[in-house]
């Protein structure tokens, strides 16, 4: 019985885990669909890219991602979106 209402749970967390931990909006679509900044795999398309969570912290995650794809327009975690002071201080580091 337990089986049966595990399974309708798993189709409800399937769309949370393709959105990733981190979210990200580079100003130009980035040239590469899947690559490795720092510790995170990046997976992009022409919406923005995303990324698992790791233990790295956001700035660090945001700053590795700015020398692999340029600046970008928007950068989240979890679903909160970076201030504007943030996302400045991590577009410094672009390319």
């Amino acid at each position: 019985m337990l089986r049966f209402a595990v399974i309708p749970l798993a189709f409800l967390a399937a769309p949370a885990l393709a959105q990733g931990h981190f979210q990200a909006q580079p100003v130009a679509p980035s040239a590469q669909q899947r690559f490795v900044a720092r510790d995170n795999v990046w997976r992009c398309t022409e919406a923005g890219c995303t990324s698992s969570r790791t233990a790295t912290r956001p700035a660090l995650v945001c700053s590795a991602l700015v020398r692999a794809v340029g600046a970008l327009r928007g950068f989240s975690v979890a679903g909160r979106a970076f201030t504007a002071e943030e996302l400045e201080n991590c577009n410094r580091r672009a390319r």
